[in-house]
C-alpha cells in the first residue's frame, strides 16, 4: 500500500489494523510529522477486501480491529457502515472496533450517525486534543478551540462510545507550561472522557515546530519541567472513574492508574521523581 504509514494507539498493539484511509485529512499540525508528504485518500473496496481476507486467514486469535489511518471517522457515513458490516461478516469473532477521529470529523456526524456507528460496532474513539489552551491550539494549527473540542468529545460520550483522549506535555514550552496544564485539565473536566493518555513532546525535524526549534524560536522543556507540568495537570483533574496513563514511550516518568482513586499516588510518585531526577527515563530511551 504505497503511502501508507501504520500508526496506532498503544492499547491497540494486538489489534487487527485495517487501513481504510491513507494520511490525515487535516495534516497541518505544526508538531506532527507523521504524514508529511502523504496525500490524504481513501482505499477502494478491493484493497479493503484484500486486508480483510488476510486478517481472516491469519488473525483468528485477535479480537479487536483498529481502523487506520489518521482520522478514519472522516469517511462518509455510508462507507463506514459498509466497512463495519464487512468486518462483522468477514471476521465474526471480532468484539471491538476502534479508530482515530479529530474534532472536525466528529462534528461532521449527526447524533444519529454516531449512535448508528455505535450500534454497528464502533466501541472506541481516540481523539488527540493536545491542549485546552486556545492560544496553543491556534499556534499548533490544530484547527480547533477548547469549545469545539469539548463539543466533539461530549457528543462521542453522549453516543455511548468510549472516548480516549491524548494530551501533549511540553507543547507550550516553559513560557506557556502552567497555563497549558491548567487549561488542559479544565477541558478534560468538560469533556468527561473514559481515558486520558499523556504523551511528552518529541521535536521532529520535518515539522514547523522542528524548524522553529532549530532557529531557537521554541525552547524545549527539561525533563523536570515536563514532569512538573504533568503534576499541575493531574492536580486540576476532577474526573472520577477515568483511566489515566502517562506510560507512553515518549514520557520521562511512567504512570498508569485510575482517577480519582490513584490521584494522590500519582502526585506522590511525581514528587519522589522530582527529588531524584536520575529516576527519569533518559532522553535516548524515549521514542514515539
Amino acid at each position: 500500500m504505497p503511502g501508507d504509514i501504520v500508526i496506532r494507539p498503544p492499547s491497540e498493539a494486538y489489534s487487527i489494523i485495517i487501513q481504510a484511509t491513507r494520511g490525515c485529512s487535516h495534516n497541518r499540525c505544526s508538531f506532527c510529522g507523521v504524514y508529511k508528504g502523504v496525500r490524504f485518500g481513501l482505499h477502494d473496496d478491493h484493497e479493503i477486501d484484500r486486508q480483510l481476507a488476510f486478517a481472516r486467514q491469519f488473525c483468528e486469535h485477535q479480537r479487536r480491529v483498529f481502523i487506520g489511518a489518521g482520522d478514519a471517522l472522516i469517511l462518509p457515513q455510508k462507507k463506514l457502515l459498509e466497512l463495519f458490516a464487512k468486518i462483522r461478516s468477514t471476521l465474526p469473532w471480532i468484539n471491538r472496533i476502534s479508530l482515530y477521529a479529530n474534532g472536525r470529523a466528529i462534528r461532521s456526524k449527526s447524533d444519529g450517525d454516531l449512535e448508528a456507528l455505535k450500534s454497528h460496532g464502533l466501541d472506541r474513539v481516540y481523539m488527540g486534543i493536545e491542549s485546552g489552551d486556545d492560544y496553543l491550539l491556534g499556534w499548533m494549527k490544530k484547527g480547533e478551540t477548547a469549545d469545539t473540542l469539548a463539543e466533539a468529545g461530549n457528543r462521542i460520550v453522549k453516543a455511548g462510545i468510549f472516548l480516549s483522549t491524548t494530551v501533549l506535555l511540553g507543547i507550550g514550552g516553559p513560557e506557556h507550561s502552567l497555563h497549558h496544564a491548567r487549561e488542559t485539565a479544565r477541558l478534560l473536566n468538560r469533556m468527561r472522557p473514559n481515558q486520558i493518555a499523556a504523551l511528552s513532546l518529541m521535536i521532529l525535524e520535518n515539522t514547523e515546530l522542528g524548524r522553529a526549534h532549530s532557529r531557537n524560536e521554541f525552547i524545549e522543556m527539561s525533563a523536570e519541567d515536563t514532569v512538573r507540568e504533568l503534576k499541575e495537570m493531574i492536580s486540576g483533574l476532577t474526573l472520577d472513574r477515568v483511566q489515566f496513563m502517562a506510560n507512553h514511550a515518549s514520557n520521562f516518568l511512567r504512570l498508569s492508574g485510575r482517577l480519582q482513586k490513584d490521584k494522590e499516588k500519582f502526585i506522590l510518585s511525581i514528587d519522589q521523581a522530582l527529588s531524584d531526577p536520575s529516576t527519569f527515563v533518559p532522553s535516548h530511551l524515549r521514542a514515539l
